[in-house]
């Protein structure tokens, strides 16, 4: 198997002030360790805090990382390149364009000729079922509809890596549901790599290939499960034994790091 990125003892940390208002430094990432296959689904798992985003936003170009070794398809991490996409919680769809013209922004940057791109972005919005939205606006969208959007945007100018931070957490449970769904048959389309950070356990098990789990802080990769449920999966998979069981050792690996981030809260507010 081809790997895609690898991240080799990469640290992060950063200077804040305590309520003290004494600077001092905070380790998100110490050592941080992950591989991630070409063409595979891999989401991250962990508390709050862990550096599950803090890496992501690594890998996307939003922050640097101060010690290790970052490879994607062997080359060292660039801070900039089109070759990775990343979708955010929130829509950041621009309100003044319309539906099509917030797809073409990618392809724009690209220098792409108008015509180019309209196909493009027409074949995306296609994609993800808003043929019939091209000429909407993002207000006039549902949430789900929006997030869509979102992701056919970054999937309009074709990168190898797309990169998502919690892309439904703001979404309500029915519509949560029917974009994991949506996202795994886009996903069956044309097997890009995927990294997905989420809180869900059910989520991660439901679309991945693989599941890192994280510690508290400072962020490690504790552990990595393989998923082995049948692919292409539905809805029902969710009942199945196989699932269950999964969810449990995922969930046993992972209440111990949640307690610890708990009390490493608890302990902040206290001094």
């Amino acid at each position: 198997m081809t790997i895609k990125v690898r991240a080799r003892q990469v640290n992060r940390a950063f200077q804040v002030k305590n309520d003290l208002g004494k600077k001092e430094i905070l380790t998100v990432l110490n050592h941080f360790d992950l591989d991630i296959q070409e063409g595979e689904f891999l989401s991250i798992l962990g508390p709050s805090g862990c550096g599950k985003s803090t890496f992501l936003n690594i890998l996307a170009g939003l922050d640097d990382y101060d010690q290790g070794d970052i490879r994607v398809d062997q080359e060292v991490l660039q801070k900039r390149s089109f070759d990775r996409g990343m979708v955010f919680q929130s829509y950041a769809l621009l309100p003044w364009r319309t539906v099509l013209e917030n797809l073409e922004i990618g392809l724009e940057i690209r220098r792409v000729r108008k015509k180019e791109r309209r196909e493009i972005a027409r074949r995306y919005l296609g994609l993800v079922g808003l043929s019939s939205f091209a000429n909407q606006y993002p207000h006039q969208l549902s949430g789900g509809m929006r997030q869509r959007v979102a992701i056919a945007r970054v999937l309009a100018y074709q990168p190898n890596l797309l990169l998502m931070d919690e892309p439904f957490a703001a979404l309500d449970a029915q519509t949560r549901e029917t974009m994991q769904i949506e996202l795994l048959r886009i996903w069956e389309a044309d097997k890009k790599t995927i990294l997905f950070v989420t809180h869900s356990i059910d989520e991660a098990i439901l679309l991945s290939d693989r599941v890192a789990i994280m510690t508290a802080r400072t962020g490690q990769v504790k552990e990595i499960i393989d998923i082995d449920l049948p692919r292409p999966r539905t809805e029902e998979i969710r009942s199945s034994v196989e699932f269950t069981r999964i969810r449990q050792n995922v969930w046993g690996l992972l209440k111990d790091e949640v307690l610890k981030a708990q009390n490493y809260a608890r302990d902040c507010a206290e001094l």
